[in-house]
């Protein structure tokens, strides 16, 4: 049994289906399956994702699809909508109906799946983590403002002369991360975990 997990670029197809698995695997009788289906960009998949998601759903081991999209980045919010909780609630239900079928659930990262990287500052060179704002200890809350790729970016830039590879550092800074840590620190991060959890067990695993 197996999920799908639709994802909007490189580094999300690389790097989190092991990532997710390693914590589900843990809380299992039995090892789930994560296979990624990558759009190119959010719009990519905004546009793709019912037809896609009502075809995959209807091969018989798939459990659900899981959605992923960074809360930055979109711009479908309506323009009255601008706090991450309303942008968060907002955006999950609209994706929902739009896609309409139970078997899929759209999550968030907030503001972005370099965010929860954060939760483990020790992963970074020391002239990088030294020039991280203090309000890297709740992950999630690194903002619309300088949002958490656009802060590596910068940091990289700024104290290592050179630049940050989403997937390439991306990819290896996930392959040392712990997910109960990110877990710990990131809400929005255990709500997703804890759904696949759910509908994982009831799957009989």
């Amino acid at each position: 049994m197996k999920f799908l997990l639709f994802c909007e670029g490189e580094t999300e197809k690389k790097a989190l289906p092991m990532f997710l698995k390693r914590w589900l695997d843990a809380h299992l009788s039995k090892p789930v399956g994560i296979k990624p289906v990558m759009f190119v960009g959010w719009k990519n998949l905004y546009v793709e994702a019912e037809k896609k998601a009502n075809l995959r759903l209807r091969e018989s081991d798939v459990i659900a699809v899981i959605s992923l999209l960074d809360l930055y980045g979109p711009t479908f919010y309506p323009e009255h909508i601008t706090t991450a909780a309303d942008r968060y609630a907002w955006g999950k239900q609209h994706m929902e109906e739009r896609v309409g079928h139970a078997k899929f659930h759209q999550f968030f990262a907030v503001h972005e799946v370099e965010a929860w990287l954060l939760s483990e500052p020790q992963l970074f060179p020391n002239e990088v983590r030294n020039g991280f704002p203090g309000r890297v200890t709740s992950p999630e809350t690194v903002n619309f403002d300088e949002p958490p790729a656009r802060l590596l970016g910068r940091l990289y830039r700024e104290k290592k002369h050179r630049t940050y590879k989403h997937a390439t550092h991306g990819q290896e800074l996930f392959r040392r991360l712990q997910p109960e840590t990110v877990r710990s620190k990131c809400p929005r991060f255990a709500e997703m975990l804890d759904e696949m959890l759910r509908l994982a067990q009831e799957a009989g695993l």
